[in-house]
């Protein structure tokens, strides 16, 4: 026999979802709230449930095309109205174009008499002439406390709220109802959260004097949903919840590189500056010029027409342009044109969960090639926790494919400290600045400590900060190490000295040798005119003799005729 349930009547497939709109959430509920099903949003007072709500009306009525009702058992509708309005959306216009009605319903507990016949049956035709009123398809109920505040006999409530949550499903809308934080459980009642089929926890905790919002999914039936807790903001901007708490080491990997702004630096590494998405820690004592990299890097970006953006936690915007400006760097105009965003605040304002959602919300709205965070040590916390949000933000930065450079405060001479050991490990470029004391003065020098997947100079090389950017001077190596500075210059003096004095020393024996092999040369010449007349000489007397002879020969035989010896 085949169950009904593999009938063709019965299809099984993905539970349907109606997305929130709210940024993150519906990744974190891989989708967003059970359609034509109640959702249940509970915690304590302050942690925004009610924004949460009129934020999943709101955006369904501009972003998804469906009206909603608003049914509020506390507020009214002009600060209901007034409350959204600081998220900038304009419920009194949806209001007025049909897409959205708030209904008030005063719930005073002293006016309740109850009985055996007592029902919500008032309620539901009120809730229902609503919904028909603006063909509804979201509908929120806050809070749900107070409508029940009312009962004693929790049997009677406990069956009211079962049939209000099955009246929800029949009508096929999708609700949110918001509750109060209970003692020992979710919700004060503690039936919301079991009849429910999605429930939302939020939370408002202050750890050392900072507030951070947190949102965790604790069911969601028929789906899978993110099980972590997530950090979420709300501002002017709107609400964002972070959804990432670690992401899959998927990231692609691109060997296109970016120019570092300093053409020095350029030619130190391998591919001729930084690899496309990836991320870049830059450390070093105060003064060495962390923030000036930093600006040249996101200046050399804005010029090949890509989109920056500058977390500034120690410096103003305006405070950043001016200093730039000294060293020939101007942001300014940059600003001006939109390719380079500032986004400063100080690291106390928020936590670093809150830090970390304000941050990746402002990466999804501008989508930026490059990314700076100035400094990452200005970061309090404990260390796993600052290790965690950089981790994260480097994801964020790596999965988008923008280049991040992050900036830290070293606070002593060594090559690094602690902290920056600690982040070490999430970066594929570490560049270390440092001073070098000699001959009672100070000099910057830097060296790239590693440089993942790409050849890189081992050299330490100094630099100068300018009035036309940052500038690398070729390295020196002597006997007693690099020299930077007036020692420099110093040992460059003696060497050109020693130099010119071998100079002189070598003309001075090139000389003397020219001296001698003249003198060489002379005897040689009156050696070889002795030698020639002496060859002359023989010469000579070797004709004589050969004449004296051919003479003897002819005498001795006209004497032979003469005495008739020969004819």
């Amino acid at each position: 026999m085949t169950s009904k349930l593999f009938d063709k009547g019965h299809p099984i497939g993905p539970l349907p979802k109606s997305p929130t709109g709210i940024g993150g959430l519906d990744e974190v509920l891989l989708g967003g709230l059970p359609t034509g099903r109640p959702s249940l949003f509970c915690g304590s007072a302050g942690c925004g449930k009610t924004l949460f709500a009129m934020m999943f009306l709101a955006n369904g009525v501009t972003k998804y095309g469906e009206n909603g009702v608003f049914m509020s058992f506390e507020e009214g509708e002009s600060d209901l109205i007034a409350n959204v309005a600081s998220l900038g959306c304009d419920v009194e216009a949806m209001i007025a174009g049909g897409h959205m009605a708030i209904d008030q319903v005063r719930v005073e507990p002293a006016e309740i008499e109850e009985s055996g016949e007592y029902d919500l049956e008032a309620l539901f035709v009120r809730l229902g002439y609503a919904i028909d009123k603006v063909g509804a398809k979201r509908v929120v109920l806050d809070t749900i406390e107070t409508l029940f505040s009312g009962f004693t006999d929790q049997s009677v409530l406990r069956a009211e709220l079962r049939r209000l949550f099955s009246w929800l499903k029949t009508r096929g809308v999708t609700a949110i109802i918001t509750g109060e934080r209970g003692e020992g459980q979710l919700t004060r009642y503690g039936i919301e959260e079991y009849v429910s089929d999605c429930v939302v926890l939020l939370d408002n905790r202050v750890y050392d004097q900072v507030t951070t919002r947190r949102l965790r999914v604790v069911k969601y039936r028929g789906s899978a949903h993110g099980t972590n807790e997530y950090p979420f903001l709300i501002d002017d901007r709107g609400i964002s919840v972070l959804p990432i708490t670690s992401l899959g080491l998927e990231h692609k990997a691109v060997s296109e590189p970016v120019p570092t702004g300093v053409a020095g630096l350029d030619a130190m590494l391998g591919p001729g500056g930084f690899y496309r998405g990836s991320s870049i820690l830059i450390s070093g004592l105060a003064g060495t010029g962390k923030s000036t990299f930093s600006a040249s890097f996101v200046e050399a970006a804005c010029k090949r027409g890509q989109r920056c953006l500058y977390f500034a936690f120690e410096e103003s915007p305006e405070q950043i342009v001016r200093n730039m400006r000294s060293a020939g760097i101007e942001l300014g105009e940059h600003v001006k044109s939109g390719l380079l965003r500032f986004e400063a605040a100080r690291p106390s304002l928020f936590g670093l969960e809150m830090h970390l959602a304000r941050m990746n919300r402002d990466i999804e709205d501008f989508d930026p090639a490059a990314v700076v965070v100035d400094p990452i040590s200005a970061f309090r916390g404990v260390d796993f926790e600052i290790h965690a949000t950089l981790l994260r933000l480097a994801d964020i930065c790596k999965t988008r494919g923008a280049t991040a450079l992050f900036t830290s405060l070293s606070l002593a001479a060594d090559h690094a400290s602690e902290a920056d050991r600690g982040v070490s490990s999430l970066m594929d470029t570490w560049i270390s600045l440092t001073d070098v004391e000699a001959s009672g003065e100070r000099n910057r020098v830097l060296y790239v400590l590693k440089s993942r997947g790409m050849y890189h100079s081992n050299q330490v090389r100094e630099y100068r900060l300018t009035d036309h950017g940052i500038e690398l001077i070729e390295p020196y190596i002597g006997v007693e190490g690099v020299l930077t500075g007036s020692s420099r210059l110093a040992q460059e003096a003696r060497e050109r000295e020693e130099a010119q004095a071998r100079r002189g020393t070598t003309e001075s024996k090139r000389r003397d040798l020219e001296r001698k092999r003249l003198t060489l040369e002379r005897q040689i010449n009156e050696l070889r005119a002795e030698l020639d007349a002496e060859e002359h000489e023989v010469a000579l007397l070797v004709a004589e003799d050969e004449a004296r002879e051919t003479t003897f020969s002819a005498d001795r035989a006209a004497m032979a005729v003469k005495r008739g010896v020969a004819k």
